[in-house]
């Protein structure tokens, strides 16, 4: 269930290495990675179930939707399986709610049959902003939907957040914990309140009680 993550700006092609080595050792769902490094995590990964996670329009979303349509297609093409998009989260709260599903639609689009993730960034949105951003998120054929990019300081998950995204969007879609979750402890609760997958830079420290380096 976890994404094993590393989106720092000052991320090296060793730590890139190490991800997908540490992915293939712990039998992570997948490494999630900046566009740069689709292809060389695809080339790591090759023969392995390990998937190749790329973030889109990260960490602000404030990019036009054709720019993260792009993005989304150039993903893929470079060997991506899955995107993790960051909604307009300007247009969301300015109740500009027709170019927030233009803007997760065109990602959905683009990345064709692809697993689609939304980022609501949970920590700058009201309940109700988190409510309306999951219903056109499942409207748009979204996937899941995601608490946090991990970039703002306020965005973490809680279980009240991942509670909610789960009765908004109902059984089958998709709901992924990110932010702050660092153990096993974090995992389960994330879990129990109705997350179908972790995002964390800290996968190994979850599946070992505490033991490996984190990002």
């Amino acid at each position: 269930m976890i994404d094993h993550t590393l989106l720092k700006p000052e991320a090296m092609a060793d730590e890139v290495e190490r991800l997908c080595k540490e992915a293939r050792q712990y039998g992570f769902f997948s490494v999630c990675v900046t566009s740069s490094w689709v292809s060389r995590c695809r080339d790591l990964l090759r023969g392995s179930r390990v998937k190749v996670c790329c973030v889109v329009g990260f960490p602000l979303g404030a990019m036009d939707f054709r720019s993260k349509a792009y993005e989304t297609r150039e993903a893929i093409a470079n060997g991506a399986d899955e995107i993790d998009m960051v909604i307009n989260i300007g247009a969301l709260k300015s109740g500009d709610l027709l170019l927030v599903e233009k803007d997760v639609r065109a990602v959905v689009q683009a990345a064709r049959d692809k697993v689609t993730k939304v980022i609501l960034e949970t920590g700058l949105l009201t309940d109700e902003e988190k409510v309306t951003a999951c219903q056109i998120c499942k409207k748009a054929g979204a996937t899941f939907v995601k608490t946090s990019t991990g970039f703002v300081k306020s965005s973490i998950a809680t279980e009240a957040d991942i509670a909610l995204m789960r009765k908004t969007v109902g059984p089958r879609m998709g709901v992924k914990a990110s932010g702050g979750v660092r153990s096993m402890a974090d995992a389960k609760k994330m879990i129990a309140a109705g997350a179908t997958r972790i995002g964390t830079s800290s996968g190994i420290a979850i599946v070992t009680g505490g033991e490996g380096k984190g990002y």
